[in-house]
């Protein structure tokens, strides 16, 4: 059997599938990774689609590019740091976000930033893409006529009951009927596996962007038809809010670990925790520590919890608060640190509340036959629920996740981007990519993305081991396991303090996708968790 040349990895089998077909086409990284971004808005529309959010790192040897693409999408003009204030009544344990009265800021037209996905997406494309644009938006098309079924991650997410308030998926699907037209059943209940979901209004949508590009959503027909279903229901989005959206070109947040280069995203993205946590974890022997060891957890999650911290206090949109990147991101930072976590000290994480972390974002590696990587992690926030009548996709809820008090790095303010712990990766050894990484997951994706590096580069582990181990998560003063993290384990952690949180579910905290490249063989892992694949091409 020939060495494969090409690998793409993806959270839905349909959506891997589209950029594979690209990959066999002719095209290169960036045609397959739009093509899959594209039907993944299709076929897991709450987790992501062309009015969402996300961040790109791209690698071009021959061009001697690497750069992030940013695509945080930015509160309207229409937004003020206190609009919210007077309805607070909580914030997410794991720091994802707050419960306001009327939950305006997590369900309807208030809760929507300005959409960037898209252009993202077609700025990509336009820079580096070697199919025509419409090819590459063909096979969404095609899976929003002929329909898709509904898969058992999809399901379940459709599933969720909602948490401190929050509002549970079958209330966002439901809020708008579009929504309840296109994934419920006739009893009002979200569809199930293997029940079919055709969207013929999104396949006319895709059909006028195959045509017209991101100008017809930005400043054309469809920006018209937005901004005055916005104005009609409340909404702060204007039609000049859609027509200055610019996404952003920007040199990686770049460090080492172990003798790698790590590159990654800057912030409002979560590469800088990702950086942090693995300058403190560098100065610990993890492999003689033992990998899932209760000492292991320990460590990582106290590594984890200063991250947190750091994340809370100071990383937000650089447009309006002054993050000391250089700072947080060295290394004598961090090796102080780090004594106070071989020491034994305990960080604390202040939280306003309680809740657990939402789930709603997608991940997509690529590597192609010339070496050209993408790895993009794109997203609707909480998805807002709302369908505009004819166009067939949800808009972002990117406004939940704003600090509704003024005055701090989360705080609203118009044209800010909120924080997110997305943080593609894309990490080097001897100058050439070694790991094409992501995640979805909300808070928890630098979470996931870490022990999935640590599986890597200290256990040996191939991805797609590295992808299945069973994680943790700290972003509270709480460790959070999964459900094959052993019990011995967790009561020698309570043995000694900690509150340890056991999900019923043996998958979660974030859903990893990645690609090792290991000379000239390529090795994928897409995490069990979810319903994706990695195809070689």
């Amino acid at each position: 059997m020939p060495q494969a040349k090409a690998m793409i990895v993806a959270a839905q089998a349909e959506a891997a599938e589209a950029g594979a077909m690209m990959l066999h086409a002719g095209g290169n990284a960036i045609d397959a990774a739009i093509a899959c971004a594209l039907v993944q808005g299709v076929v897991d529309p709450l987790m992501t689609g062309i009015a969402g959010f996300g961040s790109a790192g791209i690698y071009f040897p021959a061009q001697n590019f690497h750069k992030y693409l940013d695509f945080h999408a930015p509160s309207p003009a229409a937004a003020r740091p206190d609009m919210w204030a007077h309805l607070i009544e909580g914030e997410a344990r794991d720091g994802y976000g707050f419960i306001l009265k009327g939950k305006v800021n997590d369900v309807g037209y208030q809760s929507t930033c300005v959409p960037a996905s898209l252009k993202a997406y077609f700025e990509a494309h336009a820079r580096f893409g070697v199919l025509p644009w419409r090819d590459v938006v063909v096979p969404a098309i095609e899976w929003a006529e002929r329909g898709w079924m509904v898969r058992p991650h999809v399901e379940f997410f459709w599933s969720d009951p909602g948490t401190m308030g929050r509002a549970s998926g079958a209330e966002r699907l439901a809020f708008s009927p579009s929504g309840r037209s296109l994934y419920c059943r006739d009893d009002g209940t979200p569809k199930r596996v293997g029940d079919l979901v055709r969207n013929p209004d999104y396949a006319k949508t895709l059909h006028l962007i195959a045509e017209g590009g991101s100008d017809v959503f930005y400043r054309g027909e469809l920006a018209q038809r937005i901004a005055r279903d916005m104005r009609e229901h409340g909404g702060l989005i204007t039609a000049e809010d859609l027509a200055s959206y610019q996404p952003k070109w920007l040199d990686p947040l770049r460090s080492t670990y172990r003798g790698y280069e790590v590159t990654t995203n800057n912030p409002p993205g979560g590469g800088l925790m990702l950086i942090e946590m693995l300058n403190m974890l560098e100065r610990f022997d993890l492999a003689d520590i033992g990998h899932n060891s209760a000492e292991y957890l320990r460590v990582v999650c106290e590594a984890m919890k200063r991250a947190t911290i750091d994340k809370d206090n100071f990383m937000g949109d650089p447009g309006f608060v002054d993050v000391p990147i250089s700072r947080l991101a060295s290394k004598d930072y961090a090796a102080a640190m780090a004594k106070d976590i071989a020491a034994r000290i305990k960080a604390d994480v202040p939280r306003l509340n309680s809740g657990f972390p939402s789930k709603d974002t997608t991940q997509v590696s690529v590597i192609d036959r010339d070496g050209n990587c993408v790895t993009m992690t794109h997203s609707l926030g909480m998805p807002s629920g709302v369908i505009s009548d004819g166009l067939g996709f949800f808009y972002n809820g990117c406004m939940a996740v704003f600090d509704p008090r003024p005055g701090r790095a989360g705080s609203i303010a118009p044209g800010k981007a909120r924080f997110t712990s997305v943080c593609p990766s894309i990490i080097l050894r001897d100058g050439r990519p070694y790991l094409v990484i992501g995640a979805p997951g909300a808070t928890q994706i630098a979470m996931g993305v870490l022990q999935a590096i640590l599986n890597v580069l200290d256990f040996g582990m191939t991805m797609t081991e590295a992808v299945s181990a069973p994680r943790f998560s700290a972003t509270s003063d709480a460790i959070d396991v999964s459900n094959r993290i052993i019990h011995r384990t967790t009561r020698q952690l309570e043995a000694e303090g900690y509150e340890v949180i056991r999900s019923p579910y043996t998958f979660g905290f974030a859903a990893v996708h990645g690609i090792r490249i290991d000379g000239d063989k390529l090795d994928g892992g897409a995490d069990p968790g979810h319903d994706g694949i990695a195809l070689a091409v």
